[in-house]
């Protein structure tokens, strides 16, 4: 799982400044930046909504329902990455960039809608947050990155904002799961109980155990390979500097 993720999260789909030498052809880069605009101004939408409900509530309860509509059309978008990186118009890892989009799809729809007595949870809005923040940058990045013309402050916040907003994103998600559990274990949501004709069984709350336990090897590998991503943009940067 991440934040962003923060899966994308915080996001690891490291084509950001990194493209290979033949980039994607001049019809595939229009398509990406209409579709990373259109994904920005998604998430600014959400930011807003966000902000507004805050504005008008004065307190955190309820605000989930605010953005829940493009919370689930945008985040459900992300799966086009998935997309992109299989027919090769992003230079992307397959496997993890499926893995990042899905496990954020996994805990919006699977989880925050199913369960729907965690909706009002802090840590929703926790993951929530850390999500907008990070994607309207990561978003952002992408569609300047295309355009050739990537503004200092955007890939200073890419490389930067993360170091908070991943951790933030990850205690979110596993505290959702973990509020989600004594209604799962009671409800018996998703899980299939033998007898049945298909001689197969589903405990549902084993299995979001799982996940979370997943999160142990899982989050400290993708935390510090972003922090060595980071060693190294400022690395460039600095060297460019000197050079210059």
């Amino acid at each position: 799982m991440t934040a962003s993720t923060t899966g994308s999260s915080s996001s690891v789909n490291e084509h950001e400044g990194q493209r290979k030498r033949r980039g994607p052809g001049p019809v595939a880069t229009a398509y990406l930046v209409i579709y990373n605009v259109v994904m920005t101004a998604g998430w600014l939408v959400i930011a807003v909504g966000l902000v507004r409900a805050y504005l008008a509530k004065g307190n955190y309860h309820n605000l989930y329902y605010s953005i829940e509509k493009p919370l689930k059309f945008f985040q459900t978008g992300a799966l086009l990455e998935i997309l992109h990186c299989a027919i090769g118009i992003v230079p992307s890892s397959v496997v993890l960039t499926a893995f990042q989009v899905m496990s954020r799809v996994f805990l919006t729809w699977a989880v925050t809608h199913s369960v729907k007595e965690v909706q009002n949870e802090g840590s929703v809005l926790l993951f929530v947050v850390a999500w907008t923040i990070t994607e309207i940058i990561r978003y952002s990045f992408y569609t300047f990155s295309l355009l050739n013309h990537l503004p200092y402050l955007i890939k200073w916040a890419r490389y930067t904002l993360f170091i908070v907003l991943y951790p933030m994103g990850v205690t979110g998600e596993l505290l959702t799961i973990y509020a989600a559990l004594p209604i799962v274990r009671k409800t018996g949501l998703y899980s299939i109980n033998l007898p049945n004709k298909y001689n197969f069984s589903f405990d549902y709350y084993t299995f979001l155990i799982l996940v979370m336990v997943s999160y142990i090897p899982i989050f400290p590998q993708l935390y510090f390979h972003m922090l060595h991503q980071r060693r190294k943009i400022i690395s460039n940067i600095e060297e460019h500097k000197k050079s210059a």
